[in-house]
Order: structure tokens, then sequence, then C-alpha cells
């Protein structure tokens, strides 16, 4: 059941441009990954540690290009797909905590995926601070609702 929320003014003068910027950006930032899965991580290629089959590493290039698309398309009404903001924010907090455990507690994990880590926690705090600065609550980010404007 989808329950309708109500927009006030004082909301609907806040501007969310900085977050629907923040989630075009990391569309951006996931379609390079979605390329780099596809042509240069995976066993026998540029980037082979940690080891990743080649079939695996194109599987995940297309999860990407499909996140990619998510953002590129709600960036464009933020406000409706706020939804899609809080997945990202879930999947990605996820990402950076599971990367950075490996890194620390596995032996001969490689460090090189670091740098993935501090973009994508940026990404989760930027799309956190803007959501909030725009006027959105907590409710819009992590369950869907369906917004009706007042007149």
């Amino acid at each position: 059941m989808v329950l309708p929320i109500k927009i006030n003014n004082t909301m609907k003068n806040k501007s969310l441009k900085p977050l629907a910027i923040t989630f075009f950006a990391s569309g951006i930032w996931d379609t390079v990954a979605a390329i780099l899965y596809f042509f240069v991580i995976g066993t026998g290629r540029i980037i082979d540690s940690p080891t990743i089959d080649p079939f695996f590493a194109v599987f995940l290039g297309s999860f990407f290009l499909c996140f990619a698309y998510i953002q590129y398309l709600s960036a464009f009404n933020i406000r409706r797909y706020a939804f899609n903001v809080g997945c990202l924010i879930i999947g990605r907090a996820f990402y950076v905590i599971h990367l950075y455990a490996y890194m620390l507690y596995v032996s001969d994990f490689p460090s090189t995926f670091w740098f993935t880590g501090i973009i994508d926690g940026l990404f989760t705090i930027l799309y956190l601070v803007f959501a909030l600065r725009g006027g959105m609550g907590m409710l819009e980010l992590f369950l869907p609702k369906r917004m009706i404007e007042e007149n």
C-alpha cells in the first residue's frame, strides 16, 4: 500500500539540485566502474588482483551500468525518485564497510581499491547531506511514497 505525502511550500522552496547533481555524478562513477570491469579488471587482464573470473567481471559491470542508468534518469526528477537515493545509500554504505573489512582483516587482500571506498563513502555522505538540506526526511529516502502536491 502506498501512502500519499503532501509537500508543503517550504519543502518546495528548498533546492534538491545539489543532490541531483551528486546523484548524476555518482552515475558517471558507476559507468567508469562498469567500463573498468568490462575491459580492465579480471584474471589475465590489466588488474587481476584480487583474482576474478572475466565472466564475473562482466557480470558486475552490467550491474554497474544498471545503477548508473537509474542514477542518470532519477537525477532529472530527484524528488520523485528519492527512494533510489535511499537504495544507493544502503548499497554504497554496505560496499564501503565490506571493502574495508576485507582490506583490514583478510590477509593478502590488495589495498588497491581503497580509493573506491573513499569515493563511494563520500557519495553516501553527500547524498544524506544534500537530501536533508533539500528538505527531504529519512522516510522519503527509505520508504517509497506517492508525492501529491498541495494546490
